[in-house]
Order: C-alpha cells, then sequence, then structure tokens
C-alpha cells in the first residue's frame, strides 16, 4: 500500500524550502512551464464566425407623409380610455384566466427554474454518503491476498462487509467565465419569456377589444337593418293593397318582397356574427358556457387613435416581442462567451470525509478515518472537432436570432406605418361619407315636407329614408374600420408596455 507520508520529506541542512529558496523556485518555474504547455495544448478555435449588424436606427422610422392630428403613444391599461365598464371587465377576466396566458406565465416560472439550475451548477456541492458493501473477494484479483482467512495477516476472508459514511463535496472553479456565460444566458432567456407575457397580455387585451366593438358595431347594424325593414314591410303592404285592387302590376310588390326578404336575410346574418364574436371571446377569456355575461349595446366610442412623432430605439423599448427578440439575442452572445471558454482548461475541486472500513465493525473507528482533497484539471486537447462545431452552431444560431430581429423590427415599422395610413384615409373617408348623409338626408327631407303638406305619399316618404340609411350603414362600416384599426395602433404600438431604453447590442 501507497505510504501517506510519500509527499513529504525532511530537507538537507542548509536547503530552503521558502519562496528564496532554490527548491521552492525550480518547482514554480516546473508548475510555470506544466502550464504552459496545457495553455499551448489547448483545442484551438477555427470556427468563430463574424456576427451579423443590428438594424440600423434609421431604418426605424416613418415616413414622412404619415401622420395623425394627435400625437403620443398608448397608455398602460389603455382600453379603459373607452370609459367601458364591460370591456373593461372583459379584459380583465381574459388577463386573469385565458389560457394563453396561463401558458405564458408557466413558461416564465420555466425559465426561472433553469437559471435556478444553471446558477447551482456553479455553488459548492456537499453531499451525504453511506455505502455498505458485502462482498466475496476473488483469489485471481487484485485483491487476492484478501481471499484468505489468516487472522494473524488481517485477513478473514473471501466474505467481506465494507462500508463507507462521510461528506462529499466538490467545486467547480470558473476560471475563464463558462459559467458565469451560461448563467448570463438562462437569465437572458428569463427576460425574453417575461417580455413574451406582456406581449401575449397586449395580444389578448386586443383581441378581446375587437370582439366587443365587433359585436356593439354588429348590434347598431342591425338597429339601421330593421329600421329599413319596417320601411320596406310597409312598401309591400302597400303595393299588395294596389295589386289587389288592381292599381298596379304585380311587378313592384315582387321586387319590394325581394328587397324585404334581402333585409331579414342581412338581420339573421348579423345576429348569427354576433354568436359567432361570443364563442370567440368566450373562448379567448376561458369562460365556460355560461361564463361570458351578457353584452349589452352602448354606443360606439369617438376615435382617439395617435401617432407618435419619431418612432427610432423608442419603439424598440415599446413592443413586447421586440424586448424578447432582443433578449434572446442578447442570450446568444452569453452562449459564444461559453462556447469559446469551453476551449480553455476548466478546473475543479473534490474533497471527501469520513469514514472507510473494510470491516463494517472498525467503520466509526479512528484508525478508519479517510480524508481526500482532489484538484482537478480539465485540459481538452483533440476533441474531434466537438468544440468547434458548438462553437460555430452557438454563432449561426446568435447570428439567425440578429436577422430574425432585424426583421421583427421592419415588421414592426411596417405595421405602424400601414395602420397609420389606413387610419387617416379612413379619416378622410369618414368626413366624405357624413358630407353625403347630409345631401342624401336633404333629399329625405324634402319629401318628408312634401308629405306634410299632403303633396306625395306615406309610401314616397318612407321610401326616401331608405338611401339614407343605406348611407349610415356604411358610415357604421367606416367607423368600425376606424375603431378596429384604431385598436390595431395600439396593438402596433406596445400598448401601454415601457421596459428601459434598450442598450445596445454588442456581438461577441
Amino acid at each position: 500500500m501507497n505510504d501517506p507520508h510519500a509527499h513529504y520529506r525532511l530537507l538537507p541542512p542548509g536547503e530552503v524550502s521558502g519562496p528564496g529558496g532554490s527548491s521552492w523556485r525550480s518547482r514554480a518555474l516546473g508548475v510555470a512551464g506544466l502550464v504552459c504547455i496545457f495553455l499551448a495544448g489547448c483545442a484551438l478555435i477555427h470556427h468563430n464566425g463574424m456576427p451579423y449588424a443590428e438594424i440600423a436606427p434609421a431604418q426605424i422610422n416613418l415616413a414622412d407623409d404619415i401622420h395623425l392630428a394627435r400625437d403620443g403613444w398608448p397608455a398602460a391599461r389603455w382600453w379603459t380610455r373607452y370609459h367601458d365598464e364591460q370591456l373593461d371587465a372583459l379584459v380583465d377576466q381574459a388577463l386573469s384566466n385565458a389560457p394563453t396566458m396561463v401558458i405564458a406565465r408557466t413558461r416564465v416560472a420555466q425559465a426561472r427554474s433553469d437559471v435556478e439550475l444553471v446558477r447551482a451548477g456553479s455553488n459548492l456541492q456537499v453531499t451525504a454518503l453511506a455505502l455498505l458493501d458485502r462482498e466475496h473477494v476473488s483469489a485471481n484479483g487484485f485483491l487476492g491476498p484478501f481471499a484468505t482467512n489468516d487472522p494473524a495477516l488481517g485477513t478473514t476472508g473471501p466474505w467481506y462487509t465494507a462500508g463507507v459514511v462521510g461528506l462529499g463535496a466538490s467545486l467547480n472553479v470558473d476560471l475563464w467565465g463558462k459559467q458565469r456565460a451560461q448563467v448570463a444566458a438562462s437569465i437572458g432567456v428569463n427576460n425574453a419569456r417575461l417580455a413574451e407575457t406582456s406581449a401575449v397580455e397586449l395580444e389578448i387585451s386586443t383581441d378581446v377589444a375587437q370582439l366587443y366593438y365587433g359585436i356593439q358595431t354588429t348590434y347598431q347594424l342591425i338597429d339601421l337593418l330593421n329600421e329599413s325593414h319596417e320601411v320596406a314591410a310597409f312598401a309591400v303592404q302597400a303595393h299588395e293593397g294596389r295589386v289587389v285592387r288592381g292599381l298596379e302590376a304585380r311587378t313592384q310588390f315582387e321586387e319590394a318582397r325581394a328587397q324585404q326578404l334581402g333585409l331579414e336575410r342581412q338581420i339573421v346574418s348579423a345576429q348569427e356574427q354576433i354568436r359567432q364574436f361570443r364563442e370567440s371571446l368566450r373562448a379567448l377569456v376561458g369562460a365556460g358556457p355560461d361564463g361570458l355575461p351578457a353584452i349589452e349595446p352602448v354606443a360606439l366610442p369617438r376615435s382617439q387613435a395617435a401617432l407618435p412623432a419619431t418612432l427610432s430605439y423608442e419603439l424598440l423599448a415599446r413592443r413586447p416581442d421586440l424586448q424578447a427578440m432582443r433578449w434572446y439575442v442578447e442570450a446568444s452572445f452569453d452562449r459564444i462567451d461559453a462556447a469559446k471558454a469551453a476551449f480553455y482548461p476548466s478546473f475543479d475541486i473534490k474533497a471527501f470525509f469520513g469514514y472507510n472500513a473494510l470491516h463494517l465493525a472498525d467503520l466509526f473507528t479512528h484508525a478508519s478515518q479517510q480524508i481526500n482533497l482532489i484538484p482537478g484539471l480539465y485540459l481538452p486537447i483533440f476533441d474531434g472537432g466537438r468544440l468547434n462545431a458548438n462553437l460555430s452552431g452557438a454563432r449561426e444560431g446568435s447570428n439567425l436570432l440578429i436577422e430574425q430581429y432585424n426583421q421583427a423590427v421592419l415588421n414592426a415599422v411596417r405595421d405602424v406605418a400601414q395602420t397609420g395610413s389606413r387610419l387617416q384615409a379612413l379619416d378622410a373617408e369618414t368626413e366624405l361619407q357624413k358630407q353625403r348623409i347630409e345631401s342624401v338626408a336633404f333629399a329625405r327631407d324634402s319629401v318628408e315636407a312634401h308629405y306634410q303638406r299632403g303633396l306625395t305619399s306615406r309610401l314616397a316618404a318612407l321610401e326616401a329614408r331608405q338611401p339614407v340609411i343605406a348611407e349610415q350603414v356604411a358610415l357604421l362600416t367606416l367607423d368600425g374600420q376606424m375603431l378596429s384599426q384604431e385598436i390595431a395602433l395600439t396593438k402596433a404600438l406596445g400598448g401601454g408596455y415601457r421596459a428601459d431604453p434598450p442598450v445596445e447590442l454588442k456581438p461577441r
């Protein structure tokens, strides 16, 4: 057996072991030489690659001809600006119970657990150990002498009951920052998941508002269709009476009847549309068959759309999906750092203190104490290209994320530009439609005045309302589209989300 004191010797007279002694210097030079050999023998980086560039700030802006009368960004809980208690309750219910929100929060919790798991890998690990081994020793193995039963020699073979009890510890020394980079990467993913949760909240709140005002717009459409249907029903009765008395051909009656049936079909279609909206809304908020409250008709709110004078980097801080992408890119840089650090030597320390005895009866005696202190240095020299492949994969994955991020920024600017431009056009169309209604209403009022003076029939006065109702339907359609585009613009601008100003991405 090895002598545990074999590493120590008495120094001859005159030999100095301190910092100034030749023995110490020779050992130091030997260690330095070994370190140089180890570093020179490290696997070499061949496939680092070049990082892609982040999108230029000039591309994060709108064309000069896109603007709205009002200026500003959406506020937190932006939907409350409509002062509609029904909408507020639906959005709150959706943000609390929607399955997609539960999924997003679960993803955040999972990412937080990943951070704790990676961070734990760089901390001191201590394990309690207890081992009982009932063993028959082979006479032809390394422990052959112990297979005999010779008490004089201390062997009681061939059966032994060995035991080990103690504490084991290990510590990875992060010399090159590999563990720190892995922790930073996992934190970046966690931050990305948090931003994605805000993006899901924005998606849900805007979808709820779109469906809610789709229902309200359809309510008003049904009112206008019912008003038109009353006129058509009176026309059918009037023409039917004339046909019965032989005053006119049946053609006008059938035309009036066809118009009435067409309006009835539109009413049925609109009622079905409301049911479709409600089912979509119920699925979105995660409500059961009876979990969605009744939605009472209310007037559509006035447009409050606002477009910022400039976007630039402010848009990056306002859009949660872009913030999530930036965090994923930042995490990819940390993965590259970790992949680079894997090329260098790693160092760890393992230790054990406890009792180890061949005979269980001797386990807890002083002589059975065992202490191990094992510093370890691990140096990658030949790895078949594994480390370079890992670094290349990390670099290409990072470049892919950078390009996806750049495209996401361009898409975000496009969304704002298209929605803002469409709102401008709808605003102009709405003003023109209001003027058109005024002109058509003048003709209606003129026929009504003639009817009041007995110069025309009631049927003519009622039928003069139909063009006005048709134009009011067209105006309602524009109002609904404008409200929908306003909500879409709120989404394109990030809703009420506001992160810290994004720092410059610095590829490594």
